[in-house]
């Protein structure tokens, strides 16, 4: 299994229409095998507490999200970048468990899109695409599961199912949401200019720490894909 997954780090690929759109696009994606996940404790709850205190709102990264949005025609006024939405409701992150608690800390702290999956979920790689419409999505709507589509040219993550995150990085999809019995994980830091690549580094290694911190005997590889 180990080999599928560090082949499928490989095969991950930024569609050039999306290079197109925003050519200063770059991920880190990494994978994580052998988590060993659970409910929030109090170490997260404190990474989450530590993560608020360093909240910039004003982060030009901010800003640079919105702009990515309305190139594909999204409203980030109503649907928001993902780091946006964290960054105004720092103070008060919901505790949901140990890695996404993880995540999501290093994604404040580092004003960052960060988005973290359940590897073993995936069906064939995932790829950042402009949507055609027709892929479908999976969501839970008044507690029971449904299937949404993305509209036409909005920029999505997507494997051989379907849509796994919309509009780039503003909501994932039930099928491969990070859970507590996740085993294997990939994770998305997304970034775009004026956003240092050391900087996205520094926040990867940061993620990786907290991954270990969790689960000590966690293998972690990563990629950058982009960048200039």
């Amino acid at each position: 299994m180990t080999g599928w997954r560090v082949e499928m780090l490989e095969r991950i690929v930024v569609d050039e229409a999306v290079r197109e759109l925003r050519p200063d696009f770059a991920v880190l994606v990494m994978t994580a095998e052998g988590l060993v996940n659970g409910p929030s404790d109090a170490e997260s709850e404190e990474w989450l507490a530590e993560a608020a205190g360093k909240a910039d709102a004003a982060d030009p990264h901010v800003e640079a999200w919105r702009d990515a949005y309305r190139a594909f025609g999204s409203k980030p006024q109503r649907t928001r970048p993902s780091v946006d939405a964290l960054l105004r409701r720092a103070d008060a992150l919901p505790a949901i468990n140990k890695v996404v608690d993880a995540y999501n800390a290093v994604s404040v702290e580092y004003a960052l899109p960060i988005g973290g999956e359940d590897l073993d979920a995936y069906q064939g790689p995932a790829r950042l695409v402009r949507a055609t419409g027709d892929e479908p999505f999976d969501v839970m709507q008044g507690g029971e599961p449904a299937v949404e589509h993305p509209g036409p040219g909005e920029v999505v993550w997507r494997d051989d199912a379907g849509v796994t995150c919309r509009r780039w990085n503003w909501r994932q999809c039930v099928r491969t949401r990070l859970t507590e019995t996740t085993k294997n994980g990939l994770f998305l830091l997304e970034r775009l200019e004026p956003y240092p690549l050391d900087r996205l580094a520094e926040a990867g290694d940061r993620l990786a720490g907290r991954l270990r911190a969790i689960a000590p005997d966690v293998r972690i590889t990563s990629r950058l894909i982009g960048g200039r």
